[in-house]
Order: structure tokens, then C-alpha cells, then sequence
């Protein structure tokens, strides 16, 4: 008979793991795959963001609406809090200009044992290759873990088994099902921070450029959607061979994968953030006046954008790429200023789960009790990290809600 049972040994499972011990719980986790921490050890290419420079405050903001649910959590267990926690535990940090804290030796597996002896110091027990086949809570109360040659009975369950992003990873949601059964909601799940697909062969041949600084948003045909913050986002973005990726991209990503037709939103995007529409014609128009009539427009653009781009940005508004700056007729100058400000790309999808940072959906947030990720349906019965319906944006944030959700149970399962 054991106190918690812990399905699922990722952020979430792990961190909960050495709370709850270190509260004398007798406490097993039980993960599926040979090792622990399997998307820990790939994540932010096999160098793990564990979590962001801001405070409570500015994580709450970043998770939008599903920010109040989280807001107990982040408040018990800050992004100081874990960094400091893996300190203790011989992980020194560093901060990024982008604001991503990572371990000082860009090893994710630094993290992930950091996490493993943190639970074993506190004399919980983790079971590594041991699938769970079913998961019931019985008559009297206490949960029932069946797995393959035996079956485990224990107080509190709690179900860390992630969403269904990144399946080679072990994450095929079988979670969910447990959930259901349970009594619980699953609000519908999609692939969220995913490259994006783009049909357009202008954007393949931009493959492998680097836009550092552009804010993008989400415009459906149907119906403008750049209104939903979660659909807008200022970051970096990269062109590829399929569409395009970074973090700009992935970070609305799920607005495309929510759509039942996809391809009837495009992306749009301001190569220029800084200026505004009247700034970029002001300074098309100058240009021609101040003596430099005679050159070209791509050269006159590399100040804003590299060349490849700017040549695009040429091609789409039907301007000759021999076209200098006096012979730039004023419908050019506005359709060359409309692209520079509002680049139309078309989607027609993501890269789906397989390259999909996160689940967006899933359980139900009202049918959790936000100061413990204590189920309303279930006595006993927990659900944490990826699991839940609660998605970030890329930089550390959905690990640290993985680290505060799991937290919050440890210290009260």
C-alpha cells in the first residue's frame, strides 16, 4: 500500500515525486519508457529551458486566460523558487537575453538527474519500463494501479502522463482515458508550438533565413482573429524548406491547428515592427530626394531586411528587382510598404504532434481545484502538467507550470 502513486515521470511526475517524499509520503512513480525525463533530455535541443526571468506576475501573463488558473501555483513555486531549488540540488543557471534560463552546461541531462536525486534523496521510488494498464478507484476509497504482472494499491493517484505531443517520447495520452473514467471533461486537444506549412514556393526558397525581430499574427478569411492575444506574438522567426518555424511562428501555431480549415487563415506578418506605415513610406519617398534615386530598392531595403527578403518582398508587389528608388512608381511604393508591414503567408497547417512542443486541450481547468491540482470529480486523484488544459508560449514557461502544478500536489497529496 503506498500513499501517492505517480504516473508519469516528466517535469510534472519528477517534481511532485520529491515534494510529496520529502513529506515522509511513501511514494512511487511509475514511467512507461527505460528512463526518465525523456522530453526533459530532448527539450530546447538537448539543452533544457527550465524555466523564465520574470516573475509570477509575468508567467501568469504569458499563459493569457488559462493565467488565473495557474496563478495559486506559480505563487507557491516561482520561477526564483526553481532556479534556486536547482542550485541546491548543484545545478548553476544562466540567463539568456531572450530572458530562457538554462543549466550553465546546456545539458538537459543535468536537469533531468538533478530531478531523479531530488526524488530519490527524499525516498520516493521510481520504476522505470513498467506500463499501467488501467487506473479505477475502488469502494473504499483507495485507487487501483494495474500494471502488466501486478496490480498496486495506494491513497492518492497522480496522473502526470503529459498530452500528446512528441509521441517518441512515450506521450500518447493515455492519461486522458483515465481522466474520462475518473468523470472528468477533455476539452478537444491540438498541436500547439508547431512549425507552420505554407504552400507558397516563395517561402521555400527563403529557406534557412532568419528574421530576428517581427510580430505576427493569425487573420482568418473568415473573420479577423488578430484580436485573440494568444494569435499575436513579437519574436524571432525562421524561413524552411516546409513553411516556416522559431519561435515567432510556433508561438501561434495553435491557432491554425484549431481550425477545421486551416488553410482559410494566413499568417501575417510585420517584418518591421519598429516603424510604423507611415515611417516606411516617408522613407521610400526621402530616399529619391536625398540623392539616391538611382539605387536600387533592394539595396535601399537591406538597412530593414536581408536581401533574400527583400527581394521577396520585390517580387510579391510586382516591383522589378532592377527597379531604383526615382523609377518606384507610388502604387509600388504601397504595395511594397503593405508587405514590409503586413506580409500575407498562407497555411495550410502544422507539422502536428510529432513536432508539436505542447498539447493545447485537455482536462477540464474548472474540474481542478487550483491550489492542489486536486480532482472535483475523484477523491484522491491528481492531474498536473501537460495533461491539463494549459499551454504557454515557448521560453521555459510550460516547464515551469509543469514544476507548479507539480509542486502544489506534492505538498498536498
Amino acid at each position: 500500500m503506498w500513499d501517492v502513486i505517480i504516473i508519469g515521470a516528466g517535469a510534472a511526475g519528477l517534481w511532485a515525486a520529491g515534494t510529496a517524499a520529502a513529506r515522509q509520503r511513501r511514494v512511487l512513480v511509475l514511467e512507461k519508457n527505460r528512463k526518465a525525463g525523456v522530453k526533459i533530455l530532448m527539450s530546447g535541443g538537448t539543452r533544457c529551458n527550465i524555466t523564465h526571468a520574470c516573475d509570477s506576475v509575468g508567467m501568469i501573463d504569458a499563459f493569457g486566460v488559462q493565467g488565473r488558473f495557474l496563478k495559486p501555483a506559480l505563487h507557491a513555486l516561482t520561477p526564483d523558487d526553481v532556479v534556486a531549488e536547482f542550485a541546491r540540488l548543484g545545478v548553476a543557471t544562466k540567463r539568456e537575453p531572450n530572458g530562457k534560463i538554462f543549466p550553465c552546461s546546456d545539458r538537459a541531462i543535468d536537469v533531468r538527474d538533478a530531478l531523479v536525486a531530488r526524488l530519490e534523496s527524499s525516498g520516493a521510488q521510481l520504476r522505470t519500463g513498467v506500463s499501467v494498464m488501467d487506473v479505477a478507484q475502488q469502494a473504499d476509497g483507495t485507487w487501483r494501479v494495474r500494471v502488466e504482472d501486478a496490480e498496486l494499491s495506494t491513497e492518492k493517484v497522480i496522473l502526470a502522463t503529459g498530452g500528446l505531443s512528441y509521441p517518441g517520447c512515450g506521450t500518447t495520452g493515455d492519461g486522458y482515458a483515465w481522466a474520462r473514467a475518473a468523470g472528468h471533461a477533455i476539452e478537444p486537444t491540438f498541436p500547439a508550438l508547431a512549425p507552420l506549412l505554407s504552400p507558397a514556393q516563395w517561402v521555400h526558397e527563403l529557406q534557412g533565413l532568419t528574421m530576428p525581430d517581427v510580430a505576427v499574427s493569425v487573420s482568418a478569411v473568415h473573420g479577423d482573429r488578430r484580436r485573440d492575444p494568444r494569435l499575436t506574438n513579437r519574436n524571432s522567426l525562421l524561413w524552411t524548406h516546409f513553411g516556416c518555424s522559431g519561435p515567432a511562428a510556433m508561438n501561434v501555431s495553435k491557432g491554425f491547428s484549431m481550425m477545421d480549415r486551416p488553410h482559410d487563415a494566413q499568417l501575417v506578418i510585420d517584418l518591421l515592427p519598429d516603424l510604423d506605415i507611415n515611417e516606411c513610406t516617408k522613407a521610400l519617398q526621402s530616399g529619391a530626394a536625398s540623392g539616391n534615386g538611382r539605387k536600387l530598392i533592394s539595396t535601399c531595403l537591406q538597412p530593414w531586411v536581408p536581401r533574400r527578403m527583400a527581394e521577396t518582398v520585390m517580387q510579391i508587389a510586382s516591383v522589378s528587382e532592377s527597379t531604383t528608388i526615382a523609377e518606384l512608381t507610388k502604387e509600388g511604393r504601397r504595395k511594397m510598404v503593405a508587405n514590409l508591414k503586413s506580409l500575407q503567408v498562407p497555411i495550410n497547417g502544422t507539422r502536428g504532434y510529432s513536432k508539436a512542443e505542447v498539447t493545447a486541450g485537455g482536462v477540464r481547468r474548472d474540474e481542478i481545484e487550483p491550489r492542489t491540482m486536486r480532482s472535483r470529480k475523484a477523491d484522491g486523484l491528481y492531474l498536473i502538467g501537460e495533461i491539463l488544459d494549459v499551454d504557454g508560449p515557448i521560453g521555459g514557461f510550460n516547464f515551469q507550470a509543469a514544476f507548479s502544478t507539480g509542486h502544489v500536489a506534492g505538498l498536498d497529496a
